[in-house]
């Protein structure tokens, strides 16, 4: 049955986004952290969002729990932190806008959130910006 009547509860700022990174996708790095492709192994904060036997998935601004598959000796096979940055799956904003990028991307990340690298190569989405504030000092292009 429908849920009737004004509903409380959630987080006003985050509205919902079309997930477009799953767990087992493979995802390369836009920073210079060492890392080039990483395959995502865990969504943080997905519990809330699934539903029994269904594999979480990110969009842009979430946190991703990664393993590095491609790059530096002393990353690969370690379990590290990512943030999304673009997606290639169209997602819809509050003005109505629809946008997708030419490719999917992440940038490596403490727990905290503080990127790993100095630079980020290519644009990064607006809502990955708003969310990781310090991530949007390095973007040079924020779309």
């Amino acid at each position: 049955m429908a849920k009737r009547g004004f509903r409380v509860g959630g987080v006003s700022y985050r509205l919902s986004l079309t997930p477009g990174i799953f767990i087992g996708s493979y995802v390369p790095c836009a920073d210079n952290s060492g890392a080039k492709l990483v395959r995502v192994i865990g969504v943080v904060g997905s519990h809330a969002k699934t539903r029994l036997r269904r594999i979480p998935g990110a969009a842009v601004g979430d946190m991703v729990v990664v393993s590095v598959r491609e790059g530096k000796p002393e990353l690969r096979k370690q379990k590290l932190r990512a943030i999304v940055i673009r997606q290639r799956r169209p997602y819809r904003r509050p003005d109505g806008t629809w946008i997708c990028f030419e490719d999917n991307a992440v940038v490596i990340v403490s727990p905290e959130g503080d990127p790993k690298g100095t630079e980020i190569r290519g644009p990064v989405a607006k809502e990955a910006a708003e969310r990781w504030p310090r991530i949007a000092g390095l973007a040079t292009m924020i779309v």
